[in-house]
């Protein structure tokens, strides 16, 4: 097994994952961000050329806003893209990243700061996580999705509850898709044993089998007699994406925010401990069979 984005990263063998709102939004920033460092502005002498502060330059260069037309408009003409061809590339991408994502139907029960994590996971060409206590939440099975959306969400109504489980079985669906990203998850050998339902972890199990049958996904279950965890502080995420312009993205959730972390040395940081993860977890070659032993016990 080579390194996470080793020579044989999975990221050069995959074709461009076509890009949501979130992404498109990041790469607009991006550029924004490129031209007006180029004019050598600063983020503030920009806010005042839109009537805005440079908080919101800084949101907008970062993604993390929606764009309106005057505003990408007259920051073009103060970085000096006059020419007609040029501008009308900027404003079709604007366009494109403001097209509310499939996910906006759910923007009463998703809070600002998942929906971003939303649009990064659709768009990303590869996914890497450590889950120390639960399954991958794109790896759930339906019961136990219901199940763990319920304890975090116990006053929900079961309106609520059914969409949330929605929308969690269509994530999963971008593993299906054309020029499926690449998932590759490492989880914890406790959380295939959290459940009071064994019919439900016995269907778990079955579903990991299954799921790691598909060439985009490789699964690591981490023993209980590692010691590994005790170096890692939580689960963590490190998206990369196929568009040059979107660093590697390392999302950390809590219980009511996130963060997103894409600075090379909070990356690199990540990266070395799913390395670590990876050597002391089971070879991915075993992962199904270590399921079908476990799920011998139940």
């Amino acid at each position: 097994m080579g390194g996470p984005w080793a020579s044989q990263d999975p990221v050069a063998e995959r074709t461009s994952r076509p890009q949501g709102p979130t992404a498109l939004r990041i790469v607009l920033g991006t550029q924004l961000r490129r031209l007006r460092e180029a004019r050598g502005l600063t983020a503030a002498a920009a806010g005042h050329a839109i009537r805005a502060s440079h908080a919101k330059i800084s949101r907008m260069e970062l993604g993390r806003v929606s764009f309106k037309h005057r505003d990408v408009a007259d920051l073009l003409t103060l970085y000096g893209v006059t020419d007609a061809d040029e501008r009308q590339a900027f404003l079709a991408l604007l366009q494109r990243a403001n097209v509310p994502g499939w996910w906006h139907q759910y923007s009463d029960l998703v809070p600002s700061w998942f929906e971003t994590y939303l649009g990064l996971e659709q768009a990303s060409s590869v996914i890497r996580t450590y889950q120390p206590h639960t399954v991958p939440e794109l790896l759930q099975s339906r019961d136990v999705a219901r199940a763990l959306i319920q304890l975090n969400h116990p006053n929900a109504s079961a309106d609520d509850i059914d969409r949330r489980v929605t929308l969690r079985l269509t994530r999963q669906q971008v593993l299906i898709q054309p020029a499926a990203p690449n998932l590759w998850a490492v989880i914890d050998e406790s959380a295939l044993w959290r459940s009071d339902r064994r019919s439900a972890m016995r269907a778990q199990i079955q579903h990991l089998i299954e799921m790691t049958k598909l060439p985009n996904i490789t699964l690591q279950v981490l023993p209980i007699r590692s010691s590994t965890y005790a170096a890692v502080e939580g689960p963590f995420t490190i998206l990369r994406f196929s568009e040059p312009d979107l660093p590697d993205i390392v999302y950390l959730e809590h219980l009511t925010s996130a963060l997103y972390l894409d600075k090379i040395q909070d990356v690199e940081h990540y990266l070395l401990a799913m390395d670590r993860l990876c050597i002391q977890a089971q070879p991915p070659a075993q992962a199904s069979t270590f399921l079908r032993n476990t799920l011998d016990k139940f």
